[in-house]
């Protein structure tokens, strides 16, 4: 990272639209990450919390219209930030390849969506396997088409903004994964809290005229609005910071 310190310096992240809170698997409140997202000067922020098809910490759909007051009140007190609604739904092997149906979509400003354990029909068992001893990520396994399929099926069947941490826990054709996201205007993100996308990944993706945005992912409110880890792979990979949709030269 001190290789490009001195860059960075000269960036500032303009808004951070994946955030989690205490009505899935983060620590704070809306209000708490709303804070912090003021504090550090961004003009936006979207609460994102995990679908509700997850087995552990999924979002209840029935609080969502609690979540709708909390931010209601909140644009009355925080009037310099815009503040969304969103989730990050899962993906899925079978349809609608989402956790969230067409009618739960119309409750939410802004769809996210990525791979995670805890979903059923979704190769949850295998992935895990690979991902810890290292087992069927040949180029051409069975799983890594599977996984591949999966994600293309929900980017071309769902109207989806960002596509969260691509290549995370499985294997995956990112090759195929960022030509989609250019054909259906899918913004890809280079994640906080994971490592993905990679420096390579980055590379291969970047062919491809996809957008890139930078996602904190925090799942602490402190953590709302942490871009720099991020902007150094991306600055690694060689990416014009100018693709990157939420940073700006200050």
């Amino acid at each position: 990272m001190d290789n490009f310190e001195s860059l960075i310096k000269n960036y500032k992240m303009i808004f951070d639209h994946h955030t989690h809170t205490v009505y899935s698997h983060g620590k704070g409140s809306i209000e708490d990450n709303v804070k912090v997202a003021v504090s550090k000067g961004l003009k936006s922020i979207a609460i994102t919390d995990h679908g509700p098809g997850h087995m552990t910490y999924g979002l209840k759909m029935s609080k969502v219209p609690e979540m709708r007051a909390e931010m209601d009140r909140l644009k009355s007190i925080y009037s310099d930030i815009d503040i969304l609604l969103g989730v990050e739904a899962n993906t899925m092997r079978v349809s609608p390849f989402l956790d969230v149906d067409e009618d739960e979509k119309e409750q939410f400003d802004i769809i996210l969506a990525g791979y995670h354990y805890g979903i059923t029909k979704a190769g949850m068992i295998q992935n895990y396997i690979s991902d810890h001893t290292g087992l069927f990520k040949g180029s051409s396994s069975t799983l890594l088409v599977k996984n591949t399929d999966m994600i293309l099926k929900a980017l071309y069947e769902n109207q989806i903004d960002i596509l969260t941490h691509p290549g995370d826990k499985g294997p995956f054709d990112i090759e195929d994964i960022a030509k989609a996201c250019a054909d259906t205007k899918t913004m890809i993100e280079i994640n906080g809290k994971h490592k993905h996308l990679t420096v390579d990944e980055i590379k291969i993706a970047s062919k491809f005229d996809v957008k890139f945005v930078i996602g904190s992912d925090a799942h602490v409110p402190e953590k709302v609005g942490e871009f720099r880890p991020q902007l150094v792979r991306a600055f690694e990979a060689g990416l014009d910071p100018e693709r990157i949709v939420n940073i700006e030269r200050i």
